[in-house]
């Protein structure tokens, strides 16, 4: 573990009470000023951010992965787990014996000032300190090694932290495939280290031979594409010797067969599935939050709520064709070294595109991703 010392960190602006009163011009009029007391009582002239930073035991090593900066020293009465879901105030956290305990999040960690929605996510490794039997109190999250996350009202939800891969699962039909929404989703795998797995389920619905120009492009591109039928248990067993001995998070769309697919991979889960609505072809959210799962092979797999939308977090518009596999070698060619391969003359992915080198649609999957999401 590394040498802990003194750091300043910030807090939220709510941590701190008002550090000064707000009503001296009516207390002057009302003739209730009294001078005395406000140069002993009340400090004139804040200090600006420094009042809210707080010095703390910590570990600058590490700290920018964990999203936050305070790692306290670990103590013997202090307990290793993994969160398996969060609820609320409220994380489930698994410990080594198997025994899961309720604990809530220390206070100094939920008044940190970061850009998370919440501090503690499913698949953190913690350190909690027992307050009853089956209950504590979380005082430490080690740093993650990797999270997958998007946007949500201006702010990082991170949906699960510290796994290897990611089923991006979609559906052929009911609902309709949406190639860029995987997309979208493959370039927050490249972003944060995490094998991507193009999961098309549904495909009983379909003639499969439909679904080869989409599947023979993600296939080119070096990842693996599993075509998918829950219901008819196809492509199962190959997807359950992917998730063996791994953590994996299943994401996706609402609707297209996610908690149908880890029914089919471990038996007695019974997690509950709908329907998909007639009317407008959306599915309905049955699961509420991200939630591992321990697989009798070995491993997790994270059920997650269904994406209707995924918008990139802490990517700008120039960073997005870096992310895109079959496009990003001919950036070097282009005339211009900050291209942005929309309008420019002399662009070489625009001219890969115009040759049929690149697939269209993930050109314009990408111009939709620089002009939209990314901005």
């Amino acid at each position: 573990m590394a040498k802990k010392e003194k750091i300043r960190t910030d807090f939220r602006k709510g941590h701190q009470s008002r550090t000064r009163n707000a009503d001296l011009t009516r207390d002057y009029n009302r003739d209730e000023l009294v001078e005395d007391d406000v140069l002993k009582n009340e400090r004139v002239s804040g200090k600006g951010d420094l009042t809210r930073k707080r010095t703390v035991v910590g570990d600058h090593a590490g700290r920018e992965s964990a999203g936050f900066d305070v790692t306290p020293d670990v103590s013997s009465e202090m307990i290793a787990g993994r969160v398996l879901s969060v609820h609320g105030l409220l994380s489930h956290v698994q410990i080594p014996s198997g025994e899961i305990i309720r604990c809530a999040t220390r206070r100094v960690l939920k008044n940190l000032s970061t850009d998370q929605r919440h501090v503690v996510a499913a698949g953190d490794i913690v350190y909690y300190r027992p307050n009853g039997t089956s209950e504590g109190l979380i005082e430490r999250i080690e740093p993650r090694a990797n999270t997958l996350s998007r946007t949500s009202k201006g702010r990082q939800h991170v949906i699960v932290a510290n796994v290897d891969q990611v089923l991006i699962v979609a559906s052929a039909a009911e609902p309709s495939l949406k190639p860029n929404l995987i997309d979208r989703m493959i370039v927050e795998a490249e972003r944060t280290g995490i094998r991507p797995v193009v999961c098309i389920n549904k495909v009983d619905l379909v003639e499969p031979s439909d679904l080869q120009p989409i599947a023979g492009v993600y296939g080119q591109l070096g990842y693996d594409v599993l075509l998918l039928s829950a219901k008819e248990n196809w492509g199962i067993s190959r997807l359950r010797k992917l998730v063996a001995g791994k953590q994996t998070v299943v994401a996706g769309q609402s609707g297209v067969g996610k908690s149908s697919i880890l029914n089919a991979i471990e038996n007695g889960l019974a997690l509950r599935v709908g329907r998909v609505s007639e009317e407008n072809q959306k599915g309905r959210h049955t699961t509420t939050t991200a939630k591992l799962i321990p697989l009798a092979a070995g491993g997790y797999v994270v059920d997650t709520p269904g994406i209707r939308s995924f918008e990139l977090w802490d990517i700008i518009p120039a960073e997005v064709i870096g992310y895109y596999r079959d496009l990003r070698p001919y950036v070097c060619l282009c005339r211009y070294p900050d291209c942005t391969h929309l309008h420019e003359t002399d662009c070489a992915v625009k001219d890969a595109v115009a040759d049929g080198r690149l697939d269209v649609r993930r050109y314009e999957s990408y111009c939709y991703l620089f002009e939209g999401d990314a901005v």
